[in-house]
């Protein structure tokens, strides 16, 4: 069980990014920051998550780009403008990993927990035991459970996921009501 009384800076917030962040393309990719619209209070949320966690990172799985429907540079500026918004309203992401590979074995695509092991070689002092996972998909809280970590599961894009599921701690309608929780409003 997730006791959200417990976490301060020395936890770790992993963010999956459609779907958490900012609203997912039905069966399509985002392509261009044009395409990448915030859900409501998301970056209001990740000002509030930034003041309760010590790193707050991003792991995304991208299969556009295994596709080559889009490139890592196209990712890439994406990635920066979302970063200069969320820094911009006072928030703060330390790091973003995605993965392309089309390979559903590859280790660093969710449900496999490769970008969690990618963040820890990055930043040594995460804890998986002290760490969340907030995702709107199964694989996101299977990467958690496969790490270790705690789960949240958003009810963003499948809000009809039975519950309770073994893979899943706490689940929140959004970001927003997540950090919200935490902080006690």
């Amino acid at each position: 069980m997730l006791d959200l009384q417990k976490i301060d800076q020395s936890w770790t917030l992993f963010l999956d990014r459609d779907g958490v962040i900012n609203h997912e393309k039905h069966l399509d990719y985002i392509y261009n920051y044009e395409e990448f619209l915030f859900y409501e209070g998301a970056t209001h949320a990740l000002k509030i998550l930034a003041d309760n966690f010590g790193i707050i990172v991003i792991v995304t799985n991208q299969r556009g780009i295994g596709k080559q429907l889009m490139s890592d540079l196209d990712l890439m500026l994406i990635h920066n403008q979302m970063l200069q918004d969320i820094e911009a309203a006072g928030g703060r992401i330390d790091a973003i990993y995605y993965c392309s590979s089309m390979d559903n074995d590859h280790p660093d695509r969710k449900p496999n927990s490769g970008m969690a092991k990618k963040a820890k070689e990055d930043f040594a002092e995460i804890d998986f035991s002290k760490s969340i996972i907030v995702g709107n998909n199964i694989s996101d809280m299977e990467f958690g459970r496969n790490a270790g970590m705690h789960t949240v599961y958003l009810k963003t894009t499948h809000p009809d996921l039975p519950m309770p599921n073994k893979a899943v701690d706490m689940t929140s309608n959004s970001l927003l009501n997540f950090a919200r929780a935490l902080v006690g409003k």
